[in-house]
């Protein structure tokens, strides 16, 4: 299981490390523009979002509209202490600055609990993501634990290019499962809700 889940970052950290800026720019554009005008975005009333580290598919279209429509906006920061994630509230990108593992963090102390978030899109990156929800991201268990903590009523999202959706991924039971998967070029609507897997899955990971 862990020899697999590591061959798999290996392989697919090096395809996304060699993507050209046009690329991720044109692909990551339509990925953002189908996340915006999905159901579940324009039910949102807190956006969750990350800072994209290594190619990974972009975020800054939609802060720009969630600020807009005067959503709340929150980024995740690294509690190095409990291995979680406070989720900051940002209103400009400025306010973000390197952090734990080299990715940019919050500097501000206005924090949501996980627990209270309510009409929530978290959106979630990662190395590689199944149909049904399973994802692969770099090991650490952060985006998996914020996932088991959230209510019923917040919906999580991968944001991921077409090559990174494989059809099975190697799954530990501590893996949670993501609601949706948006590509340039599909929509998966994954598990109902944030589930861990089962022993013996065949898809993927955090």
């Amino acid at each position: 299981m862990v020899a697999a889940k590591s061959y798999l970052r290996d392989v697919l950290a090096t395809c996304r490390n060699n993507l050209s800026p046009s690329y991720i720019d044109e692909r990551s554009r339509f990925i953002q523009r189908r996340l915006i005008e999905s159901r579940w975005y324009r039910q949102a009333a807190i956006v969750v979002l990350y800072a994209p580290k290594d190619n990974e598919v972009e975020t800054r279209q939609i802060f720009a509209d969630a600020i807009a429509s005067r959503r709340v906006v929150l980024f995740p920061k690294v509690i190095r202490s409990s291995k979680q994630l406070a989720l900051v509230r940002v209103d400009d990108l400025t306010n973000l600055q390197s952090g734990a593992f080299g990715v940019l963090e919050p500097t501000g102390t206005e924090t949501v609990p996980p627990a209270h978030l309510r009409q929530a899109l978290i959106c979630v990156p990662g190395l590689a993501f199944s149909p049904s929800g399973h994802r692969l991201g770099r090991g650490g268990g952060f985006y998996d634990c914020l996932l088991g903590e959230v209510g019923s009523d917040t919906t999580s999202a991968g944001l991921a290019y077409s090559f990174q959706v494989l059809d099975q991924i190697p799954q530990s039971p501590i893996d949670r499962r993501l609601n949706l998967i948006f590509t340039e070029s599909a929509l998966y609507e994954a598990a109902l809700n944030s589930e861990p897997a089962t022993a013996g899955a065949d898809q993927g990971g955090i």
